[in-house]
């Protein structure tokens, strides 16, 4: 009844940016943290985060985003360096290359999709003792 929340799936209240239905766009558009557009959108996009494609939204662009979540129409280079979603509603066209691809049943892909390897971290991560105190 209930479909559990992917963790890594980004919330709307985590925004940082939006675009609305209605806006158009040109041009290149650099950000971080989380951006969701809805609107008409031409050109380029770049974010080492998160970039949501709403369902409203038809974005021909050129994208490079750590997170791609796609509800949308995209059409273009895509690349992906950590995930890329496309949910039931999704059309995209074009050259995709992800590490990590999740598509929804009704989704829509043409054109070619490159799987890559993650990228490791260089150093790991320091381990911290977590051990809880009772008093």
């Amino acid at each position: 009844m209930f479909r559990r929340r992917d963790k890594r799936t980004p919330r709307p209240d985590d925004l940082t940016a939006f675009v609305d239905e209605g806006s158009e766009i040109e041009g290149r558009y650099a950000f971080r943290g989380t951006a969701m557009l809805n609107g008409r959108f031409t050109g380029e996009i770049s974010t080492p985060d998160t970039l949501i494609i709403g369902e409203k939204a038809v974005v021909s662009a050129s994208v490079h985003a750590g997170t791609i979540v796609v509800s949308g129409q995209l059409s273009g280079e895509i690349v992906a360096t950590e995930r890329l979603e496309l949910r039931a509603t999704a059309r995209v066209s074009g050259e995709i290359e992800t590490p990590a691809l999740v598509v929804d049943e009704g989704a829509v892909i043409e054109g070619r999709c490159r799987m890559t390897a993650r990228k490791t971290p260089e150093s790991p991560a320091p381990v911290r003792d977590l051990t809880v105190v009772k008093r």
